[in-house]
């Protein structure tokens, strides 16, 4: 079936044609009445035609507005036709008048803008308007062979111009469909094309920092053994109680320094691609251990409410935690000093279940909707490829990552992730 928006297209372009023919018919008629083949009813034939010019120049005006004279009432114009076409006729030389051929050209514009049903009830009320007109003029006009050849080909000029109307109607419909889906083709591949780009992006920028921080780390790692050997051997040495302790206080921060290098050079690490066995947990732990360098986590509480008995999932390990970490530091940023983000879990039989909610300022209504759009973003410095690079991780894996719900009090994000098959 043709949409609303492509049948007032089709008749549209049909009312174009329709005026063209009409204003044609009127151009020819007055030529014939006052050049060509002047009447005895002269001017009774350009009354009756400047009544048709004030009907098109009432279809011209609806026409530029986009809009069509008398649309909804087809029959009445067809009624009209037959009768202006037969005063016309009847004024002239009866059945032997040109303005006979009116006739034609009105089924071929009814066969051009309505249903069949209407092209067939205007050929009945024009056959009826000849025989009123043959009726009236009697004489020799009443030709029987004449006058039924002049409604058969009437007849067959109603059926071909439907044929021709209805094959038009369906090639102009198969070529919208076509487009419409070459359009959307297009749009899918356009979509999928910046999708891939903007996943090469995050991964380019992902292994550049892995080459930053375990060039970082190796770096610092060095001096920081040198250092750490030093402390070593002067706390071997007979020293005075109060500087061993500062010793121990140095070698002690020296240890954090180590441990924290080494959750640098662990996050760093190439990515792997490999499909294993996951803990939920271990990856949320993984994701605050590394959460609480960043600059924005200062004076922000983390809570985790973990539910009991949470299977592990099969997924790529590097891409759980780089979920959960764009969604831990999503929610630092969106919430103020003293805020409090918070990290739950749950499972039922086909789905491990992340909530992470925070009582930060909440998301733009008008934004909620293009949130995992690539490049969309609200920050000043951020890339827009965060949440969508987490969407695909999670809709890969065939799970689901979506804003359960925003307001001025909060935002609360659940990540659905698939159990393991058993």
């Amino acid at each position: 079936m043709p949409s609303l928006q492509e049948t007032d297209r089709w008749q549209l372009a049909a009312e174009m044609i329709t005026l063209q023919i009409r204003w044609f018919g009127l151009v020819v008629g007055f030529a014939l009445v006052n050049l060509l083949s002047p009447s005895e009813n002269q001017s009774v034939l350009n009354g009756i035609l400047a009544l048709g010019t004030v009907y098109a120049i009432f279809d011209l005006m609806w026409h530029r507005r986009g809009a069509i004279f008398l649309q909804k009432f087809p029959l009445f114009i067809s009624l009209m036709e037959a009768v202006f076409i037969g005063l016309l006729c009847y004024f002239d030389y009866g059945l032997e008048s040109p303005f006979r051929f009116y006739y034609f050209l009105s089924l071929v514009v009814c066969a051009v803008r309505y249903s069949p049903y209407v092209a067939y009830s205007t050929l009945a009320l024009h056959a009826v308007s000849l025989s009123l007109l043959a009726t009236a003029k009697g004489g020799e006009q009443n030709d029987p062979v004449s006058f039924a050849l002049l409604l058969l080909f009437l007849a067959w000029t109603t059926w071909a111009g439907t044929a021709l109307a209805s094959l038009l109607r369906d090639t102009g419909e198969k070529l919208t469909r076509l487009n419409a889906q070459l359009e959307e083709r297009i749009r899918r591949r356009t979509q999928e094309l910046q999708e891939s780009q903007a996943m090469i992006v995050q991964q380019e920028k992902q292994a550049a920092f892995g080459l930053l921080a375990a060039g970082i780390a190796h770096e610092v790692g060095n001096p920081l053994a040198a250092i750490s050997s030093l402390v070593q051997l002067m706390n071997r040495q007979q020293l005075e109680p109060k500087m061993h302790e500062n010793l121990g206080l140095i070698d002690e921060q020296l240890r954090r320094i180590h441990r924290t290098l080494q959750e640098l050079i662990q996050f760093s690490r190439p990515a792997t691609k490999d499909v294993v066995p996951c803990s939920v947990h271990d990856s949320i732990a993984t994701a605050l251990d590394i959460a609480k360098y960043y600059k924005r986590k200062k004076g922000k509480r983390v809570r985790t409410k973990y539910g009991e008995d949470i299977p592990n999932i099969l997924f790529v390990r590097d891409q759980l935690l780089q979920v959960f970490l764009n969604l831990v530091l999503n929610s630092l940023d969106a919430t103020e000093e003293g805020g409090t983000i918070e990290i739950a879990t749950d499972a039922d039989d086909d789905y491990v279940r992340v909530m992470v909610r925070d009582n930060g300022q909440g998301i733009d209504p008008a934004d909620q909707a293009r949130l995992f759009q690539p490049y969309f973003t609200t920050k000043s410095t951020g890339t827009g490829l965060g949440l969508f690079v987490c969407h695909k991780i999670v809709e890969n894996a065939g799970g689901a990552i979506e804003l359960l719900q925003s307001s001025p009090v909060g935002t609360t994000f659940v990540v659905s992730l698939p159990r393991q098959k058993k």
